[in-house]
């Protein structure tokens, strides 16, 4: 297929696939974000929100170790041991997720009570950032899944307090226009700066956004993890 010489690739119905499903299709199709990830070697699209994130927010440069919180497919890690070939990254997902060089992978629910310490052992230290890339699966209720999607949101920001170092980042996708008021207040009170941003990778019809806080305070009563 060609691409750059405004050409659109279009899917007939076949039988057995719903209209939904072909409108998927042909969007993936047409997707520069796609085809430029299958051209590059990252293993999905959203590889480029985290690209774009640090472009904007330059979060990456320097750490030496890393979590990913729902990572699957894997794109993430990707751009964290790309752009950090020394660093320790360390991902954890409810799905399966095929190996990455230099990447360790647990296959479990990050709201398991054995999860944080798991994560811990294996990065080997106070993470210089904590990724969250979850979302609860959806039920078709928009207010239901924004308060499903918060809470993975919430208990990844209290786990992010409790272990990041001093200086640290926590970047997290969020919904609806970004983080509710309370835990932005929490965030700010915990980071020197708290900023939303929409990365050009996110589609337009996309309700998600991504808050980035940088600079942790750290805790009073020293960092955990080290």
């Amino acid at each position: 297929m060609r691409g750059g010489g405004g050409l659109r690739t279009r899917v007939k119905t076949a039988r057995g696939r719903t209209a939904q499903s072909t409108r998927w299709l042909e969007r993936q199709l047409n997707d520069p974000y796609v085809k430029r990830a299958k051209a590059e070697g990252y293993r999905s699209r959203a590889a480029y929100k985290l690209i774009e994130l640090n472009e904007r927010f330059d979060f990456l440069r320097g750490a030496k170790r890393i979590l990913d919180l729902g990572m699957a497919p894997g794109g993430w890690s990707q751009v964290a041991r790309r752009q950090l070939p020394g660093s320790t990254v360390v991902g954890i997902d409810l799905l399966p997720v095929d190996p990455l060089d230099g990447v360790t992978i647990l296959q479990m629910d990050f709201m398991a009570d054995d999860a944080p310490e798991r994560l811990m052992q294996e990065l080997g230290g106070a993470p210089d950032i904590v990724l969250s890339d979850m979302a609860a699966n959806t039920v078709g209720h928009p207010q239901t899944d924004a308060l499903r999607t918060m809470g993975l949101v919430e208990a990844a920001t209290d786990f992010a307090i409790s272990v990041l170092r001093p200086g640290g980042t926590f970047v997290a996708k969020v919904f609806a226009g970004g983080a509710d008021s309370t835990l932005v207040a929490l965030l700010k009170r915990n980071f020197t700066t708290v900023k939303h941003a929409k990365p050009p990778a996110s589609r337009k019809g996309s309700v998600e956004w991504f808050v980035v806080a940088q600079g942790f305070k750290g805790r009073a009563s020293g960092a955990a993890g080290e």
